[in-house]
């Protein structure tokens, strides 16, 4: 594995980082070289760039993927995804799907969306990076896919509720409408919401959305004809789930959440032992 991937995932103190770090090699390349693509995809959009500057970049991972799928791979991320490929068959049209939602971030506006466009934007973002997890553990039941997308969009929802106001620094309000029309106030400019007087009231609503998807996502898991490929994403399900619930209990100006990477390997180990029980 390039060493640059590995460390992209280790300097990025991803909440990921345990479960995939005690994954055979060969499946742990793949799942680093996924994350190193994502977190680079999520460095463009998030940067100081120019909304042009941004969507040339992202195209320039378009050509890329070309690049991948054709045997020719130009960059270190793309070597590594390139190897992936060739052992997992992982489908491009996930990864074409999540530079779709990085550019979500950059050319429209993600300010109090309607549901259906947030509900777009988690599959885009964090539903494609499931679906091609699923590839790499071996799990590949329809029933395997419904869970993988809805614990994709539980883990996504659980970013959004964490990183509300970091985002909201960055022009973005993940929240949809509907959450504020349940509050009782209109759709705010993105600086104002964490000062505003419901923010803590609107960001509980947000954890409770996030809640109701992780019991769709344990309801589509009992459906799964096997546990044991998928302790992956169980060890990540617990650990985002610890997370959600820290954010519930704490005040809206809290520290950021974060599971410490003890926790995460306890966690992790618990989810491994019980799949192969």
């Amino acid at each position: 594995m390039t060493p640059g991937v590995a460390g992209a995932v280790r300097g990025a103190r991803s909440n990921f980082y345990m479960p995939m770090r005690l994954m055979p090699r060969q499946r742990r390349a793949a799942m680093f070289a996924i994350y190193a693509l994502a977190r680079a995809l999520d460095d463009i959009a998030d940067g100081p760039q120019p909304p042009g500057e941004k969507l040339a970049a992202l195209d320039a991972w378009r050509a890329e993927l070309d690049a991948i799928y054709g045997g020719r791979p130009r960059t270190p991320i793309g070597i590594a995804i390139a190897e992936a490929v060739a052992r997992y068959a992982l489908p491009r049209a996930e990864f074409e799907a999540l530079i779709d939602g990085m550019a979500m971030d950059v050319d429209e506006a993600m300010c109090a969306p309607p549901q259906a466009a947030l509900d777009l934007y988690c599959r885009r973002a964090a539903g494609t990076i499931g679906v091609l997890a699923l590839s790499v553990f071996g799990a590949a039941s329809g029933a395997d896919k419904a869970f993988a997308l809805a614990l994709a969009r539980a883990l996504q929802l659980t970013n959004i509720a964490r990183d509300m106001a970091e985002d909201a620094a960055r022009g973005r309000v993940y929240v949809p409408r509907e959450i504020f029309a349940a509050a009782g106030v209109e759709p705010m400019a993105p600086d104002a919401l964490p000062r505003h007087p419901k923010f803590p009231e609107i960001r509980q609503r947000f954890c409770a959305l996030a809640e109701s998807a992780y019991g769709e996502a344990e309801t589509a898991l009992a459906a799964c004809p096997s546990r044991r490929r998928l302790w992956p994403a169980l060890a990540m399900m617990a650990i985002y789930h610890r997370i959600l619930a820290a954010l519930a209990k704490a005040p809206a100006d809290a520290p950021r959440a974060r599971v410490a990477r003890p926790v995460q390997l306890g966690i992790a180990l618990r989810a491994l032992v019980l799949a192969r029980a």
